[in-house]
């Protein structure tokens, strides 16, 4: 095999247009936003007019892209239910015109979706922009995370894509001042606080480096960035080594080949990739990792909705030699979502990984983001995932090859590891 440790810098143009290169994809990138031309307000005779008005926006939003049929008549019988009850109560609670159109538009939106859709949702203007944060994995703020000492702030991780980790940060370093404030004295929250200023801030970070023990300082500012989603974590087995993956986004497949490179020069036995708690993400990022693993150049998975046209995904193609042949586990639960499901059910079907853990969300699903008028959010589903030869991925998520017990639920990374071992040297 030809990986070298720099395999990062090598793959990332391959891993960037596996990603961003094909038009038709990225239409279909599950969790990206959708700013549709909003709907204008009707101006109406009464509030109840004004929140029909927005109901019948909100219909007309599921009717033209949610991935199963909307039916005028469930609209109907919401509005009745509205008059005879959500209206009258709602009203006696004194609350704000605002509030009564979210929360209404929130139960609409219940009634008119599927009962096993557990995305679908309506988000008003602050929530939404919290959400939105949350899917794209993206954070505002200096990207120190840490504990308090009696000498300062100790410095545990430091998101790479951060700018204090471009001026020179790293984990390990103790912070003894922030923004002129020195920090010995101050408790967790208040170190939080200044570690999370508004955009665009600019704080000043003195701190003793670990490795020269000398006292620096940068200027870092808060930023918006593509958390580290990829991490190793130990598997108490000589040769397998483990990553988890907590989620997918953008910046997941940068991460996901920096990390793997590490591994090349020890020669590996196995592999087990940790995808328990994993909601999800971009489906082009799992595509963009599953170059390392399957053919090149075959077909992936497929998208089709109601009111879209199939969306074909294939395997990426990375340069000769950068596919890796270790065998295999792959960790999912209950929580494992959406691409993270997806790529861990490809992986099974190929038999090109063992699943251990329990059955998936069952959430294989092609979700986008779609302003209303007012500044609210609908995410919605609009597509169902399918393997290649037409199978859609079951709703009732992907079944592992493997159970662990209750009592092995600490030590799941460690006996898929031991399995990987006793598979290389060929005793099972």
């Amino acid at each position: 095999m030809r990986l070298e440790r720099g395999i990062h810098a090598c793959v990332l143009l391959c891993l960037g247009a596996a990603i961003y290169g094909s038009v038709a994809a990225l239409a279909f990138a599950a969790d990206a936003p959708v700013n549709i031309p909003s709907v204008p307000a009707t101006v109406a005779a009464s509030p109840r007019d004004q929140y029909l008005a927005y109901f019948e926006e909100v219909y007309k939003l599921m009717k033209d892209n949610y991935y199963f049929d909307v039916r005028r008549s469930d609209l109907d019988r919401f509005i009745g239910i509205f008059d005879e009850k959500i209206y009258p109560n709602i009203l006696r609670e004194g609350k704000s015109t605002d509030y009564v159109r979210w929360r209404s538009a929130a139960y609409l939106v219940d009634a008119l979706k599927q009962p096993d859709d557990l995305f679908t949702r309506f988000l008003p203007p602050k929530p939404a922009q919290q959400f939105v944060k949350e899917v794209y994995g993206k954070k505002i703020d200096l990207g120190i995370e840490g504990h308090v000492t009696d000498k300062g702030y100790a410095v545990d991780f430091i998101e790479p894509r951060s700018d204090a980790y471009e001026k020179g940060l790293r984990e390990g370093d103790l912070i003894v001042r922030l923004g002129g404030v020195d920090v010995p004295g101050l408790d967790e929250a208040k170190v939080r606080d200044r570690l999370n200023p508004l955009e665009g801030a600019r704080v000043r970070v003195d701190y003793i480096s670990a490795v020269t023990r000398a006292l620096s300082f940068i200027e870092a500012v808060s930023r918006e960035y593509f958390k580290q989603t990829v991490f190793i974590k130990p598997t108490g087995v000589p040769d397998v080594y483990c990553l988890q993956l907590q989620k997918f986004n953008q910046g997941t497949p940068e991460d996901f080949a920096r990390l793997i490179g590490s591994f090349v020069a020890r020669r590996p036995k196995g592999l087990v990739l940790d995808l328990r708690g994993n909601p999800g993400g971009p489906p082009l990022a799992a595509r963009a990792i599953s170059a390392f693993f399957l053919p090149n150049g075959e077909p992936l998975v497929y998208f089709e909705g109601r009111t879209r046209p199939r969306a074909d995904l294939d395997i990426p193609v990375l340069p000769p030699g950068y596919h890796i042949d270790w065998p295999m586990a792959v960790l999912v639960d209950k929580s494992t979502g959406s691409a993270a499901e997806l790529f861990s059910g490809v992986l099974q079907d190929r038999k090109r990984a063992l699943v251990f853990g329990e059955s998936t969300a069952g959430q294989v699903l092609l979700k986008s983001l779609y302003d209303l008028s007012d500044g609210s959010t609908m995410a919605m589903v609009n597509a169902r995932g399918h393997f290649p030869d037409g199978r859609p991925f079951p709703f009732d998520g992907v079944h592992p090859d493997e159970s662990f017990s209750p009592e092995q639920k600490e030590q799941e990374i460690s006996l898929a590891a031991k399995y990987l071992l006793l598979k290389a040297e060929g005793r099972i």
